[in-house]
């Protein structure tokens, strides 16, 4: 019998089910339990502290000490721990609810509800956390573009159905706000569900996302799994693979396309390097843990999509002090299909999506896959801002008036052009008084090609500022035209 997707991801039950130890000793998170020779859990499966408080302790098997002690990391607060409590192996990984009960809920890493909503049916599915990627030969690497709405991302760093793509930048570039308006964007034209993953989220954050999902009218086919900045490690650890298991479960058991979003990948890593100090391994390159490429190798590996349904993935990237050789991003880097990254000089100039040009990219980048028109216009902005940049430093220099006159056309055009790349979004419109757009393509093509081939020369500037289509602009342009 042929083996499907779901049966080759199935984790095998541990042998161990039901074994009973005792917590020995307590180091913050890391706790080591004590159990009978021969009766030790597994690596990765779930404890359960037996105690007399309402809330659960759960821990996560990390090590084999000895042949009698497993040390574990807490996915709970430990205030109240003691030695000596009794422990249940569960027997299997930690579990998370799954299915059509969990569309519209925020859950934890364990699956519990943070909503205040209403319990979960007794009724639903439950799933491990720790599964295998789907088998080479059941993957679909399928080359179909993913329309997002936003310009910039549409023309210079496409996105793949059924691939992944990550915003790399630093802090206050606009990553959670880039993030925030593609969910809102791609669910109002993508009829599949969405699971969003907030790793180390700032609460303030989580319920912004929390309200606008509501706004939109998407809440319904979304599922938010958070685990919180003030957390312990371990839950922030975990969180981004329990958010996985519930978009897993959409492709494989219900064969939907899944949109997997997470915010954000470097706070995963952080998580992983604080687990890896507390159970004292020896730290790698900058510090980080010995096993980052294999952490990372593990969530991103997961991602795929298979020939029912396919997994989208958008993926925010916290780079520290701006450095993109820091190895947690130049190893998520690997992973990618398109690179959209963020530059601070941009944001301080007012300029958003601060998104840069020359250093976005995108596999499908290639005309057979966008088409000849796309390619052409895309590598045409991109020569046209290079140049700009080029003689950025002479302008700063000696003014734009000891630039010859073709270099003075090609920096209009590509101040132009770079400024008709800004767009509003909805999600920000409360706070910038704009009204935010979705554009499509083709608009996005028609207006670049007019402002490259001179359409636009004797513009404002500040007519082609925030707005959507060349139309807009041109609006705008009328409207500047009659006040003066």
């Amino acid at each position: 019998m042929s083996e499907t997707v779901a049966d080759i991801q199935t984790p095998s039950p541990s042998d161990s089910t039901g074994a009973h130890g005792a917590v020995s000793r307590i180091d913050g998170s890391v706790i080591e339990v004590r159990f009978a020779e021969g009766d030790l859990p597994e690596i990765n499966s779930a404890l359960e502290v037996q105690w007399d408080r309402p809330s659960k302790l759960l821990l996560e098997v990390q090590q084999h000490a000895d042949p009698t002690h497993v040390r574990c990391v807490a996915i709970h607060e430990t205030a109240g721990l003691a030695c000596g409590m009794p422990v249940l192996a569960t027997g299997s990984p930690i579990t998370v609810p799954v299915g059509e009960q969990v569309l519209g809920r925020m859950i934890n890493v364990v699956g519990e509800t943070i909503d205040k909503g209403p319990d979960l049916p007794e009724s639903t599915p439950r799933r491990g956390i720790h599964r295998r990627a789907p088998l080479l030969s059941v993957q679909n690497a399928g080359t179909e573009v993913f329309s997002s709405g936003i310009k910039l991302i549409d023309l210079l760093a496409p996105l793949a159905r059924g691939g992944k793509a990550a915003m790399f930048g630093g802090a206050g570039v606009g990553k959670t706000v880039l993030i925030m308006e593609l969910i809102r964007s791609i669910a109002d034209r993508y009829k599949g569900q969405s699971v969003f993953a907030g790793v180390g989220e700032r609460s303030r954050e989580g319920h912004e996302l929390w309200l606008d999902l509501k706004r939109s009218g998407v809440i319904d086919r979304t599922v938010l799994v958070f685990g919180q900045m003030n957390e312990p490690p371990g839950a922030r650890w975990r969180v981004a693979l329990s958010a996985l298991t519930v978009a897993e479960y959409f492709r494989d058991e219900m064969a939907q396309d899944v949109l997997f979003l997470i915010d954000n990948v470097f706070r995963f890593v952080q998580a992983g390097s604080e687990v890896s100090g507390l159970l004292g391994r020896l730290p790698s390159r900058v510090g980080y843990q010995p096993t980052l490429a294999t952490e990372i190798a593990e969530l991103e590996e997961r991602i795929a999509s298979v020939r029912s349904a396919a997994v989208t993935s958008i993926q925010a990237v916290y780079v520290p002090a701006d450095d993109f050789t820091d190895p947690a991003v130049a190893e998520t880097f690997t992973h990618l299909d398109s690179a959209i990254v963020l530059s601070r000089d941009m944001a301080s100039e007012g300029l958003y999506p601060a998104i840069d040009p020359l250093a976005s990219s995108s596999s499908l980048h290639d005309p057979l896959i966008i088409g000849q028109r796309h390619y052409d216009t895309a590598e045409r902005v991109r020569r046209l801002i290079e140049q700009y940049r080029e003689l950025q430093e002479i302008i700063s220099l000696l003014g734009i008036d000891d630039l010859s006159a073709t270099d003075r056309q090609a920096v209009g055009r590509a101040r132009r052009l770079i400024r008709f790349m800004t767009q509003p979004f909805v999600v920000t419109s409360q706070f910038t008084g704009r009204a935010g757009v979705s554009v499509s393509l083709e608009d996005t093509l028609t207006g670049c090609e007019a402002i490259l081939d001179g359409e636009t020369d004797d513009w404002d500037e500040s007519a082609l500022y925030m707005v959507g289509t060349l139309e807009d602009a041109r609006a705008a342009q009328a409207k500047l035209r009659q006040s003066t």
